[in-house]
């Protein structure tokens, strides 16, 4: 299951219908919670996502409305009985405001979080495979986005393996090894199956627009971008270090994003269908997130 859980779509001010800033990405066996905003434990019963399940916890930055939820979800997760470790990823000048956050509560203690500070923009950690790299953004404090990346593997083709004669336990061999003698004649992987690109994410938050978000959103299968203004407040989104949903969707365009999903609303503007309609003028696949809603990684092409 490859998908996210949009937990909360708030810039700055929750309103009636929307949570501060959250999301979770559901990969395979890995739950990672992306800034964890106010409220985000009772956004995670809304959504049916247990807080024990969260195995990772990137935060963009360290003002209040992406990271004051995380100590209630690390306290809950002590109390759903988590007992194994949580990596925790974070800019490295946010390391003060952390610790406070680990140790914001006479309550129970929290789990065994491993802290990951980030100084500079290129991989930072890597798992089953996977790589999970930060980007540096631009605004009024230190800010990394993030982008999970699935190495490049081969889509084997089943009427090339049946031609020449290899089924069953056969088939991993070759994967395995590379090539496969069969009945006299070796025969390559290359030659019954095809590249496949691995499957990508990435996460840009609040920041104006820069080369580093560009490089984040290079290719990616799922692009999570902040929209909060609308075409025509380009100042104010300077001003404060941010893109509007027209900037969003070029940002998509221009990387090759193939899907772009939009967050972190103004609240000055109740209906997403706007910040939707600014952002599809420039990139076709746009989805315009409410709370709660979960939306899909692409299937490999």
């Amino acid at each position: 299951m490859r998908e996210l859980v949009v937990l909360g779509t708030a810039s700055m001010v929750p309103t009636r219908t929307r949570a501060h800033q959250a999301a979770a990405l559901r990969w395979d066996d890995e739950v990672v919670l992306l800034d964890p905003g106010e409220g985000t434990q009772r956004q995670l019963t809304f959504a049916g996502l247990g807080a024990a399940s969260i195995t990772r916890i990137c935060l963009t930055h360290l003002h209040g409305d992406h990271c004051l939820g995380l100590p209630g979800v690390l306290q809950r997760m002590v109390v759903d009985g988590v007992t194994r470790p949580v990596d925790l990823y974070f800019p490295a000048s946010g390391l003060p405001y952390v610790e406070r956050l680990l140790d914001a509560s006479a309550a129970v203690a929290t789990p065994d979080v491993r802290l990951h500070p980030v100084s500079a923009a290129g991989p930072v950690d890597d798992w089953g495979g996977l790589v999970l790299s930060a980007g540096e953004l631009d605004h009024r404090v230190e800010t990394y986005g993030w982008r999970l990346q699935e190495p490049d593997g081969r889509r084997m083709l089943p009427e090339a393996l049946a031609a020449r004669g290899i089924t069953g336990p056969a088939v991993g061999e070759l994967q395995r090894a590379g090539s496969l003698v069969v009945d006299g004649r070796r025969v390559a992987l290359e030659e019954v199956s095809e590249h496949r690109p691995g499957q990508s994410f990435a996460f840009v938050m609040d920041t104006r627009w820069c080369d580093g978000a560009l490089d984040l959103a290079a290719g990616v299968d799922l692009l999570v971008s902040e929209a909060t203004y609308l075409d025509g407040e380009e100042e104010l989104a300077a001003r404060y270090a941010h893109l509007t949903a027209g900037q969003a969707g070029r940002l998509a365009a221009e990387a090759g994003a193939r899907r772009l999903v939009l967050t972190h609303y103004s609240a000055r503007h109740p209906d997403e269908e706007l910040f939707a309609r600014d952002a599809g003028r420039h990139h076709p696949d746009v989805h315009a997130a409410r709370d709660l809603d979960v939306v899909a990684v692409p299937t490999r092409r």
